[in-house]
């Protein structure tokens, strides 16, 4: 079990650092516009119960007064503790309308929602699927595309009708050279609310592994350990990371203050700022009386595992060589192609006058989504086709193994 007296938020700190926001030095130059801008609003979030979209309304209610808040996610649960949590702490402006709906923003009942609850002057969107491993068939294929960019433009077309101040979607730093059908598809996103750059102001951001998010690699460190199963991780591969906080502040950031059209990303230095997930498990394997002893397999992880006791002081884990479809060995958040302003900000970088694919365009491709999912014979390859004639750069990395097949 978690030792009881583990401070999660402090030992983040300690992995990532630094026990000051990485933003803390735009934040305070930006804070009387972004209370300006958030002044009387009324704002809607979508995807607003995982640890991103939380922590950006959280950041929203402690920079600024908005007058309405709208939040909707499939999450019933998560919006249940989301409005406990921000009504029992202290440090946020509560809007006098708050309100939670567990609704899909494809649905119907989203819609009314949006029709007769807006409009709305600021608009962000983390309704995502964010995980490599959602490419392991053609149902989860079909399900993340559909999420991530069909879905996304049923919503950029019924706001064009009440156009918003601000609109904000989040991207991922996997959409830069992407090598996986997530990150493809969040790159298509970003050239979909690009082209909708002529019909309001849009921005987007690319950003780290959020330490610890619902759903991360070392948040199931904790899971594993709470439950006395083994650490599994790969070995080989480094990531940049930021804090749920920070990840928030980002997205207000990027959402309030960036140019239309502009794409942020946190300015991150690899031989500061990277490290390993093994790295991250020895470390709270540490904080927890324990030290790591590393197994070969899989079968013997979870065999130690089951010896177990309150008096063990070795814990099993089993580090490998990544060797699953679409894992990139390193984190880039621009290409070559693209010439970031690294001037504006002090944390952050901005891509600006990012070359635009036409609306027309994007609405080929989706189109050429549409007619593929019809056929009951497509199959991944036909898909990894389709997205690589279409994004530049795209190189995708199939293993035949999928992270559902892992530990």
């Amino acid at each position: 079990m978690l030792n009881s007296h583990f401070d999660l938020d402090n030992f983040i700190a300690k992995i990532l650092g630094r026990t000051n926001s990485f933003f803390a030095e735009d934040l305070a130059n930006s804070k009387p516009l972004i209370a300006e801008k958030l002044l009387n609003k009324s704002i809607l979030v979508i995807g607003g119960a995982g640890t991103i979209g939380s922590f950006f309304i959280k950041a929203l209610l402690r920079f600024g007064q908005p007058a309405k808040l709208v939040v909707v996610d499939t999450n019933e649960n998560g919006l249940t503790e989301l409005v406990r949590d921000i009504r029992s702490s202290t440090g946020f402006f509560i809007p006098e309308t708050f309100i939670t709906y567990p609704v899909d923003f494809s649905n119907d009942v989203f819609y009314k929602i949006l029709k007769n609850e807006g409009p709305f002057e600021i608009v962000a969107n983390f309704a995502a699927h964010k995980h490599v491993r959602s490419e392991k068939d053609m149902y989860a294929i079909e399900a993340m595309i559909r999420n991530n960019l069909l879905n996304a433009a049923k919503l950029l077309d019924v706001l064009s009708a009440n156009p918003p101040e601000n609109f904000f979607c989040v991207s991922t730093d996997k959409a830069a050279n992407p090598v996986n059908i997530m990150g493809a598809s969040k790159k298509l996103m970003e050239d979909l609310i690009l082209s909708y750059s002529e019909e309001f102001p849009v921005s987007t951001a690319r950003f780290a592994n959020v330490a610890f998010s619902n759903g991360s690699l070392p948040f199931g460190f904790l899971e594993r350990i709470s439950k006395k199963q083994p650490l599994s991780a790969p070995k080989n591969i480094k990531r940049f990371f930021v804090s749920p906080s920070e990840a928030g502040e980002l997205c207000m950031l990027a959402g309030l203050l960036g140019k239309n059209g502009e794409i942020f990303f946190p300015k991150l230095d690899a031989d500061k700022h990277m490290n390993t997930f093994t790295f991250i498990g020895n470390e709270l394997l540490a904080e927890q009386g324990y030290k790591p002893r590393e197994c070969n397999s899989e079968e013997e992880a979870r065999h130690m595992a089951q010896s177990l006791n309150k008096d063990s002081k070795e814990y099993p884990v089993f580090y490998f060589n990544s060797d699953t479809t679409g894992e990139k060995p390193y984190e880039e958040f621009y290409t070559e192609k693209e010439s970031p302003d690294f001037n504006k900000f002090n944390s952050l970088g901005v891509i600006k006058n990012q070359h635009k694919q036409s609306m027309k365009k994007i609405y080929e491709i989706i189109d050429e989504l549409n007619k593929i999912f019809l056929n009951n014979n497509t199959n991944k390859a036909d898909i990894v086709s389709l997205l690589s004639f279409h994004i530049s750069g795209f190189e995708h990395v199939e293993m035949g193994k999928s992270l559902d097949q892992k530990m």
